[in-house]
């Protein structure tokens, strides 16, 4: 019996060791197949999608360069049109005028004169002039003088229109205006002063040979009015001569810069009548020919037009 049972024992030990080995062998066998069916199916499967990826990939490529260059040419212009349109908004800026060409109307500023606000004594007395009326001189003069409400002696003025802008006289009045001026002949002692800033002078008068010495100085003089200048008379070959005559009351009347119009005082309030009708008279004698229009006021006072006496 004990030789019987090792008997099977060992016999099923060698059943048991000859199918493991028939198992090993057939696993063995399979995994080979297992790697050459995958190399079978997967390989061509990724060398398929890398070649179609490939030509997908030069397709693009042969189609994109093209429209690319097209592109190119396309944008480039674009940049150039880019740069005229900005030349064009930048000159039509400066015109005022849009892109279309069309102008645009820019809003016109109107600058509105503030109204002088006059007192009501002022209004009280401007009532009584006539102003569609013109005055003889005599008869101006004296309503001008009863219209001066001033505590002081008032300056009377005369104020001129005439045709021509540039227009100039020279002219003396018989009487004094009430205004003295200091008239100095240029010297030596002139120049002392004009360094120290002493100008205690209204006309200076020189003659051309002291003029050289002058200009050196015309930055203070010519700002003053002070250079002396051959359409004022003041610079003369007899200064001396010139200096009596200007003492004496003789000026140089011109009208304004860019305006036909002359502005002039001819005395004061206290002055006589005929005094003042006399200094009248020179000034429109002299300007008859040129003649528009003639007012004349005082000191806070409203004007009088003149009646224009014509002298042949």
């Amino acid at each position: 019996m004990a030789t019987t049972k090792t008997t099977k024992k060992s016999s099923v030990k060698e059943e048991k060791k000859t199918v493991a080995k028939k198992t090993k062998a057939s696993e063995a066998k399979v995994k080979p197949v297992k790697k050459e069916v995958a190399t079978k199916v997967a390989k061509p499967k990724k060398t398929a999608v890398k070649a179609e990826t490939k030509t997908i990939a030069k397709e693009v490529e042969k189609t994109a360069q093209p429209n690319e260059k097209k592109v190119a040419g396309k944008t480039a212009p674009k940049k150039k049109e880019n740069k005229e349109v900005a030349k064009k908004t930048t000159k039509t800026e400066k015109t005022g005028e849009d892109q279309t060409g069309e102008t645009e109307e820019k809003p016109k500023i109107v600058k509105i004169k503030a109204k002088k606000i006059r007192s009501h004594k002022y209004h009280a007395i401007r009532a009584k002039v006539d102003r569609t009326k013109s005055y003889d001189p005599t008869a101006a003069i004296e309503l001008v003088k009863k219209l001066s409400y001033t505590k002081f002696a008032g300056t009377i003025s005369a104020h001129l229109v005439v045709k021509e802008v540039g227009v100039s006289k020279e002219i003396t009045f018989p009487h004094s205006t009430g205004q003295t001026k200091k008239i100095e002949v240029a010297s030596d002692q002139t120049i002392e002063k004009i360094e120290a800033g002493n100008l205690d002078f209204d006309i200076l008068v020189a003659s051309p040979q002291f003029m050289g010495k002058l200009t050196k100085y015309a930055a203070i003089l010519g700002p003053k009015g002070l250079m002396p200048n051959p359409k004022n008379g003041t610079l003369t070959p007899n200064p001396e001569e010139k200096a009596k005559l200007l003492q004496a009351g003789a000026m140089t009347v011109r009208t304004e810069k860019k305006a036909p119009l002359i502005h002039l005082v001819i005395g004061k309030t206290d002055m006589e009548t005929k005094q003042l009708a006399e200094n009248l008279q020179v000034l429109t004698q002299a300007f008859n020919q040129t003649l528009v229009k003639v007012t004349i006021a005082a000191t806070m006072s409203p004007g009088v037009k003149v009646m224009i006496e014509e002298v042949e």
